[in-house]
């Protein structure tokens, strides 16, 4: 009970009975939640002096549904009370008396005691190692629901981060500021993943939404700073990398993006000096900022009503870039002390330590032999981002030996973006038992069923230019015969089974004859040699903590799980193709929840309707 009035969302309690555990249990969450706690009771009744001054909703004892205000609708009480609750699930306001006479008073934080099931966390780890984008998506979905999903989210929602699925992990850590607006991880990482996805205003909301709050270490307004900063810069970057380059450096210099981008990354600095981070990327613009007034004078002068006002402040500038290098240099100096201790690495810190080498030497050789040994070894993504801002310094023409040296050791782009293909994903009814009393796909009309099906594939192949790979399950009927297209087409194909191998040929293929049995065999085998084949379960029964949500199988899961790994290997280029009577199925999981499924995320659906094409 205890753990509940701390982590619930929202507790209800009704005062009207004078009962002392309700008001002991009352006192309890008011002394720990700040807000979101509903108080109601029955008119008639007094209220307790303590809570006299205290909001209450008020509901007619003998017919609580209704509202003696409005005798013609009898359900006018409930309306009221959802909009009470909706106004207090969504109100910041503190409703606790406590807290409301202790202003400086903190809430608990309930994410320390929410507990994540072990079980859920070893299968986030084994998503994350396979780099399975789609199990990820998967996960954070079915955690929905339960009393620990913001913290389920969370651990989701941190792999995703780190794996750099952007669009995935901005839909998790969504889902988790949708549960608390303020929460300072969400908002941090939100407003990295929106930057990397060129969303800067959104970016900027999600800095300032949390910004200001009391609870912030100086380590998190450093960080919501130099979150603040890069996105000027982004924009600092946008307003000169357009144009004629004739004019490249001038526009640069121009832009006011550029100072603004180094007070905010400097103003991160100072809130935490161990953020080495924020001091080398202020470091970094003062240093374009300078090179550029000294080259272009008269460019520089346009800011100030003399030109002695504007070599007044670019030496106050050279001043600061004096100061700052130094107390950036002792700042990584000891990072790397501490990791030394530790008995640690860090790549990024080396990288670092090459960055400011770069910033202050004299020396082209000093600085090529920094990346040097920084990126030794390293994977491409470290040599991209060490690229990208070397490739600045060299467009703009600011420390230009340094720069050149540094490029080329860094080398050029190792790989360029992957390009995306349209990922075709089908579902579709099995070749019908002997005896079922309503055929959906009876065995003879295989041959209609398999052209249409090519048909479709075919056109699909066209639209997208020939850029498409597909994805099923093994069972007989449709996902058996839309493999056998795709291999007839020159489509890779992708193996998805909810069970191992000889149980999914139990309950999924061996129905419609040894003759299907064969041809799954055949599929398997051709498709585990070239690794794609995947397997999500190996039993019907669910994993120990999804056990308790309701009416959901195995199938249904299946079904999410193939959905959510097209849905992250396509993004909007996916196609559902669906061979179905429109009708409902079997059981849980069937073809109707794929297709209910896809269109709510927005997929392209094309339903092949049995009943028309087999003439049923």
């Amino acid at each position: 009970m205890f753990q509940r009035l701390l982590t619930a969302d929202l507790v209800i309690a009704d005062i009207s009975v004078h009962n002392a555990n309700v008001f002991y249990e009352l006192g309890v969450r008011h002394a720990l939640r700040d807000k979101r706690t509903f108080m109601i009771r029955c008119k008639g009744d007094d209220v307790p002096f303590d809570l006299a001054t205290d909001r209450y909703f008020a509901y007619e004892r003998d017919h609580p549904a209704a509202d003696a205000n409005a005798p013609d609708d009898p359900l006018a009480g409930r309306k009221k009370f959802v909009r009470a609750l909706r106004r207090t699930i969504d109100s910041e306001d503190r409703d606790s008396p406590v807290f409301q006479l202790l202003p400086e008073l903190e809430a608990q934080d309930q994410s320390r005691f929410l507990i994540v099931p072990p079980d859920f966390r070893e299968e986030v780890e084994q998503a994350a190692a396979g780099d399975r984008l789609g199990d990820l998506e998967m996960l954070a979905e079915e955690v929905l629901g339960f009393e620990w999903e913001i913290e389920g989210l969370r651990v989701v929602g941190r792999q995703q981060f780190y794996l750099q699925a952007h669009e995935g992990a901005r839909l998790t850590w969504d889902a988790v500021r949708n549960l608390n607006p303020n929460d300072i991880e969400a908002n941090q990482l939100l407003a990295t993943i929106y930057q990397r996805l060129g969303d800067l205003t959104r970016s900027d909301q999600a800095v300032n939404r949390v910004l200001g709050h009391r609870e912030l270490t100086s380590r998190d307004r450093a960080e919501f700073y130099s979150l603040l900063g890069g996105n000027a810069k982004k924009e600092w970057s946008n307003d000169w990398e357009k144009g004629p380059a004739s004019s490249l450096r001038e526009r640069a210099l121009r832009s006011p993006g550029m100072l603004k981008s180094y007070e905010l990354y400097a103003q991160g600095f100072n809130e935490d000096l161990n953020r080495f981070y924020a001091g080398l990327n202020a470091l970094a613009m003062l240093t374009v900022t300078i090179e550029l007034a000294q080259a272009l004078p008269d460019v520089w002068s346009e800011r100030f009503e003399t030109p002695e006002e504007g070599e007044r402040e670019l030496s106050l500038l050279k001043e600061h870039h004096r100061k700052l290098s130094a107390s950036t240099d002792l700042s990584l100096k000891a990072a790397k002390a501490r990791l030394k201790r530790e008995e640690r690495s860090d790549r990024w810190i080396e990288i670092s330590a090459a960055d400011l080498c770069c910033l202050t030497s004299k020396s082209p050789t000093r600085v090529a032999n920094e990346y040097r040994n920084a990126l030794a070894g390293a994977e491409d993504f470290y040599a991209d981002s060490a690229r990208r801002q070397l490739d600045i310094y060299q467009r703009l023409g600011v420390l230009a030996q340094n720069a050149q040296a540094a490029l080329e050791v860094v080398g050029p782009t190792a790989a360029e973006e992957k390009e995306r293909r349209r990922v075709l994903l089908f579902t579709g009814h099995m070749i019908d038992a002997p005896g079922r009393e309503r055929p959906r796909f009876p065995a003879e009309k295989e041959t209609v069923a398999r052209e249409k099906i090519k048909e479709t594939v075919a056109g699909e192949l066209e639209l997208a230019d020939g850029r498409v790979c597909g994805i099923a399950g093994g069972s007989n009927g449709g996902d058996i015969l839309f493999h056998e297209v795709c291999e007839e087409l020159g489509i890779k194909a992708r193996l998805f089974l909810a069970l191992p191998r000889e149980k999914y040929i139990n309950a999924s293929v061996q129905a419609a004859g040894p003759e299907w049995v064969e041809r799954f065999n055949r599929l398997y085998n051709q498709l585990s040699n070239q690794k794609q084949v995947r397997v999500l379960a190996e039993s019907k029964e669910l994993p120990r903590w999804l056990r308790e949500k309701p009416d959901y199988n195995i199938w249904q899961r299946n079904n999410l799980w193939t959905l959510h790994n097209a849905m992250a290997a396509g993004g909007e280029n996916v196609t559902l193709i669906a061979l179905w009577d429109r009708e409902e199925g079997d059981g849980a999981g069937g073809t109707k929840h794929m297709v209910e499924s896809a269109r709510e995320r927005g997929a392209k659906t094309i339903i092949l309707d049995t009943g028309l094409l087999f003439g049923l």
